[in-house]
């Protein structure tokens, strides 16, 4: 569910444990003792302070008002703990979704570089001297062969 957390492993934003059980409580709207039961049945996992005190992040607070949306529709914890397993799921296949789009762009590119090379070194004439690298760097460095260099 709810990804469990330590001080040392906290980042910032959305994620930094900021308030504390009194504040989250009225940003939600729900009871001190709700927040625990919620924690309890591991529906959110608070950060704690050095001194053991639950810290909520605003990632939290959302998740509460979603958890609260939820049971004001009529779903019980159950199904709320289905809903959230569900959706955090479909964010990680998102996440994984996204890295594979950029990867494929980055292949694409990789193809195209390489198709490049293969059209400019067709068209050079080859004169069995050096690699087709070698070759391509010529052209590039000194033109076409047969060009004059104009400078």
């Amino acid at each position: 569910m709810a990804r469990g957390r330590d001080e040392a492993s906290e980042g910032t934003g959305r994620d930094k444990p900021l308030y504390m059980i009194s504040v989250a409580a009225e940003l939600t709207g729900m009871h001190p003792q709700t927040l625990r039961v919620y924690e309890q049945k591991g529906l959110v996992t608070p950060g704690r302070s050095r001194g053991n005190t639950r810290l909520y992040s605003q990632s939290d607070i959302d998740r509460l008002n979603l958890i609260s949306k939820l049971t004001d529709e009529g779903i019980n914890l159950a199904g709320v703990v289905r809903i959230l397993d569900m959706r955090e799921r479909m964010l990680e296949r998102e996440d994984e979704l996204e890295e594979l789009r950029r990867r494929v762009r980055q292949l694409e590119d990789e193809v195209h570089e390489f198709r490049m090379q293969e059209k400019i070194t067709a068209l050079a004439r080859y004169d069995g001297q050096g690699s087709p690298e070698q070759v391509m760097r010529r052209l590039l460095l000194n033109g076409a062969p047969g060009e004059k260099n104009e400078k």
